[in-house]
């Protein structure tokens, strides 16, 4: 009973002990991953990388990585001309191929979603002024239409404390485009200028997070949820 016993207490403490090296293993590499998907440009803060599945170690002796989550705030996304942020950023990578020092990683799969609030949707939109004929001399230049939430798919707009009305948002591939606005409710302001639609208004972004590809863009109350998704990325390397 006695060799019971011990060995019964050798296989409990070397079993502890695989635990605890394979889990400051994972934490290694994910710390290592963070660095590496800043320093590759594929992300522009530095996030929080979560390995997921155990034994960590048996999945790096096979160089693959069933499930990979990210996330990170403040990321930085544009159009080319004005950069703002993205919001709560979050991934799920799936069939992560790694080198054995992680300089490199594919990803079979990957999925994630961010946002971009309101105010810094609105900077993205061309200035107000340049969107209606006419509308120039009343509307001073760097004047940008206010937006918030409309309901689902729609996005509300505003000049100052007049409303616009209403228009829908899609995507286009990167592209996203709002449309549908009418200024029949400041047509005074407008010198005349009466019944005239709005845009449609467009920005493409680049520079999306992880190689990812823009999915959709949602509007929900708190701002424009843009959803990603792609296939073969090659996340690092």
């Amino acid at each position: 009973m006695r060799g019971w016993l011990k060995l019964t207490i050798g296989l409990v403490v070397v079993s502890g002990l695989l635990v605890g090296a394979d889990r400051i293993a994972v934490g290694v590499a994910e710390d290592e991953a963070a660095d590496q998907l800043v320093r590759s440009g594929r992300l522009t803060q530095r996030p929080q990388v979560s390995i997921e599945g155990f034994p960590f170690l048996t999945q790096v002796l096979s160089m693959k990585l069933d499930d990979v989550r990210l996330s990170a705030e403040d990321l930085v996304v544009g159009d080319g001309r004005q950069q703002v942020a993205l919001h709560s950023f979050k991934a799920r990578l799936s069939g992560v191929e790694v080198s054995d020092s992680f300089n490199s990683a594919t990803v079979a799969r990957g999925s994630g979603d961010g946002l971009i609030t309101y105010a810094d949707l609105a900077e993205l939109l061309p200035e107000a002024s340049k969107l209606v004929p006419g509308a120039g001399k009343v509307i001073p230049g760097g004047t940008r239409l206010s937006l918030s939430y409309g309901g689902p798919g729609k996005v509300k707009a505003s000049l100052g404390p007049v409303a616009v009305g209403e228009g829908a948002v899609h995507s286009d591939g990167s592209t996203v485009t709002a449309d549908g606005f009418q200024l029949s409710g400041v047509a005074a302001m407008l010198n005349g200028v009466t019944n005239q639609a709005i845009g449609p208004m467009s920005f493409t972004l680049d520079n999306l997070p992880a190689g990812l590809k823009l999915a959709a863009a949602v509007p929900q109350p708190d701002g424009l949820r843009l959803t990603f998704t792609g296939t073969a990325l090659k996340l690092i390397g």
